[in-house]
């Protein structure tokens, strides 16, 4: 029997030092945390057969649809010979959104053949709705496979798989959209510095990520993304996020060093920062080594599929409820913050939009909604629960006589705090954080965020019983200005933010879990060796201290202040208001 020509698309002037195997020729390992070792050292990375073989290894071990197309059902459907079609002939698809087929070092005919496989693919795969990033995918396996028909067994494989809480293409555009609403919380989570910039610099930030699939698969150079796959094989789709993740923070890198950062307040078009950053992806290989790139990626902690896959179910259940299932013209975050209707006694639409740069991806298409205002409905804590209860999440906003302005992001229903009957009980998830605008802009995450050393996270188990805070009773909530607040309790996506809820983690102390608290005679929000916000029955006076919940220094300049106006904001989902 003939060896296989595991590069018969492969235009080898084109490879550079690619082209010349050494190293190792076989690998006899199977086992998987070996293996996942031995991918991130790139130990099949400098030979290109065994690269090839280790790669067909790989995905015929993945777990399929019992019924999944292979080599033999290509060959039958399109025949031994593959010149007969022309490129013309087989346009792509509708579903990969105008992607176009990178070359990475194939031969020009291999385009052609791309064509054909994906042709094929889409007659195999009819619930296929939406996947810009299969021509990228087949490419790549397209260089390393003996034939279109091995190309299109491999593809089919990694579109069948059927592992639970694994998959390696989006397929579907509600799977896809909100893929870069879970890349712009993690950016936002992991990357602060570098999605300050894109906030800084970019009118639509959603629209900058939404290009993040495209930066590893279609615009990285073929001697990185090659890296970047033989640990996708491996270890799935996470690995995206993460090499995603190391292209924003090189990319935050790069423009602080070139000193060509915007400055403060102006912004560029959308269009003008996505081409600055696919430009940069592209010619990454002038800075960064494939090596460099994937040590930056798995640099980062307390990353997993569990927390991207809980993310990534409750941004799919959030767009579902704004009836976004396929694709149509998206709102930007602006347009749901529009300057020209937005007014507040505490902060400006600039400062406002600073905020909603750091909320969940989420509620980007929500629009601010006033709730309660001290100016109108009093210096009451009785008339402040009677206006917010039902919303969720809320925002407060705190302007003291001392012209100091701070606030808290606040995840849960104020309702809540009933569960604790007239005991002051603390409730809410990891997504709370805190904030000083004045005298200078300052935000405070969950302590565990930033010290991922105080927790580790756990699995859950499909039969788990909330505890007992966690679970609110069940309230018919019919207003459509409202977001509803959802109350299932064994599933643990249907929490507001179950990766960053408390019962997910091994916490050495309760103090680093009590968020926000309410009762009759007082609002308190953060806790532990004292309270990042304290404001009495009265909502006049209030007291601002360390806490060990949010790790944060006082938010005013005093710790004991006087309210001069008190906000809090829902978050109108305009999307369900105009249906």
């Amino acid at each position: 029997m003939a060896e296989e020509d595991y590069g018969c698309f492969v235009d080898w002037t084109q490879m550079g030092d690619m082209a010349k195997s050494s190293g190792t020729s076989k690998l006899d390992v199977k086992d998987h945390v070996e293996l996942k070792k031995l991918a991130r050292q790139g130990y099949w990375s400098k030979n290109h057969k065994l690269r090839a073989q280790v790669y067909q290894q790989l995905i015929k071990a993945i777990p399929c649809r019992t019924v999944t197309p292979d080599a033999e059902v290509y060959r039958d459907l399109m025949g031994d010979d593959t010149g007969k079609k022309a490129l013309s002939s087989i346009p792509l698809p509708d579903f990969v959104d105008g992607s176009a087929v990178p070359h990475y070092c194939l031969m020009a005919d291999a385009v052609t053949a791309v064509h054909r496989v994906i042709s094929c693919l889409e007659g195999q795969f009819p619930d296929i709705s939406h996947c810009p990033a299969l021509p990228a995918m087949t490419a790549l396996l397209l260089h390393f496979s003996a034939n279109e028909a091995q190309c299109f067994e491999h593809v089919s494989r990694l579109l069948a798989c059927n592992e639970p809480g694994q998959r390696f293409v989006d397929q579907t555009f509600l799977a896809y959209e909100s893929s870069f609403m879970t890349f712009g919380d993690l950016a936002n989570k992991y990357c602060p510095a570098a999605h300050k910039l894109i906030v800084a610099t970019a009118q639509d930030v959603v629209a900058v990520y939404s290009d993040w699939q495209r930066w590893v698969l279609g615009d990285l150079p073929f001697s990185h993304v090659a890296r970047v796959l033989d640990v996708f094989l491996v270890e799935g789709y996470k690995v995206l996020y993460r090499v995603a993740l190391a292209l924003l923070k090189f990319y935050r890198k790069q423009k602080a060093g070139d000193g060509t950062q915007q400055s403060e307040g102006q912004k560029q078009d959308s269009a003008g920062v996505k081409a600055e950053i696919q430009a940069f992806v592209k010619t990454i290989s002038s800075y960064i080594t494939p090596d460099k790139l994937l040590e930056k990626a798995f640099s980062i902690r307390l990353f997993s599929r569990k927390e991207i896959t809980l993310l990534q179910l409750t941004n799919e259940k959030s767009l579902q409820q704004k009836g976004i299932t396929v694709k149509q013209k998206r709102r930007t975050v602006q347009l749901a913050l529009n300057p020209d209707t937005f007014s507040s006694a505490v902060v400006s639409a600039k400062e406002m939009k600073d905020i909603w740069s750091w909320i969940p991806e989420r509620f980007a298409l929500c629009e601010p909604q006033l709730l309660f205002t001290t100016s109108t409905h009093g210096c009451s804590l009785n008339r402040f629960y009677a206006h917010v209860e039902g919303y969720e999440p809320t925002l407060l906003l705190i302007r003291t006589c001392e012209s100091d302005v701070c606030g808290a992001f606040l995840s849960t229903d104020w309702e809540e705090r009933k569960r604790g009957g007239n005991k002051l009980s603390f409730f809410g998830t990891g997504e709370c954080f805190i904030f000083r605008l004045k005298p200078e802009m300052e935000r405070y995450e969950w302590v565990v965020i930033r010290h991922p050393e105080l927790a580790s996270t756990i699995k859950a188990q499909s039969s788990e019983v909330p505890a007992e805070d966690e679970a609110p009773p069940d309230k018919q909530n019919s207003d459509g200005n409202r977001l509803p607040v959802e109350r299932p309790a064994t599933d643990p996506s249907d929490r507001l933010s179950p990766f960053l809820s408390a019962r997910h983690f091994h916490l050495n102390s309760r103090n680093t879990s009590m968020f926000m608290a309410g009762n009759f005679d007082s609002i308190i929000v953060g806790g532990g060796e004292g309270n990042a916000l304290y404001i009495d029955s009265e909502l006049n006076h209030g007291r601002t201290a360390p806490c060990t919940t949010f790790d944060n220094p006082p938010l005013c300049s005093t710790e004991s202040f006087q309210v001069a106006l008190l906000e809090v904001w829902g978050f109108k989902d305009t999307m369900a208001s105009d249906r």
